[in-house]
């Protein structure tokens, strides 16, 4: 399959938000905020960024590929871990500038911490909002990170 030209050029307001070419609108650094979601739970996984090059990749090979803000590098998912993500399908909102990947999440889960999901916790605010906090909302660990990266 050749990707070269797999993104139309981005066209006026009514093209791009009633129209059927895929022209997604990468932020000044280049990158779209990408979540990826469980297929058939509906459960969001994790929330990561691509570039121009990681989405034709992702296209390509039918898995997640995403881009390392901190490490500046093309991060495979899965590749270290085992934890692949196979893309089921890809949707874009309205202007095309963010994505949701619906994903089957192959292996123990998508989160470095150990985790099924990424979102294991919620925001909770005290009456009038004054103190924010976090709790736990099930998310126990489904894997060792240490053993899977090899790293602490």
């Amino acid at each position: 399959m050749d990707l070269n030209n797999v993104f139309a050029p981005r066209g006026g307001k009514a093209e791009v938000e009633e129209g059927l070419d895929f022209t997604p609108k990468f932020d000044a650094d280049g990158l779209v905020p990408a979540l990826a979601m469980d297929a058939i739970t509906r459960e969001p996984l994790m929330l990561a960024y691509m570039n121009e090059e990681s989405l034709r990749r992702t296209l390509e090979i039918g898995e997640a590929v995403y881009w390392s803000r901190s490490r500046q590098e093309f991060w495979h998912k899965g590749a270290t871990s085992g934890h692949i993500q196979r893309i089921v399908e890809i949707r874009t909102d309205c202007d095309q500038d963010a994505l949701i990947l619906m994903v089957e999440q192959i292996g123990a889960g998508a989160c470095h911490t150990g985790r099924n999901t990424c979102f294991y916790r919620k925001v909770t605010t005290t009456v009038g909002g004054s103190t924010a906090k976090l709790e736990s909302i099930g998310g126990e660990k489904s894997f060792d990170p240490a053993a899977v990266y090899g790293k602490a």
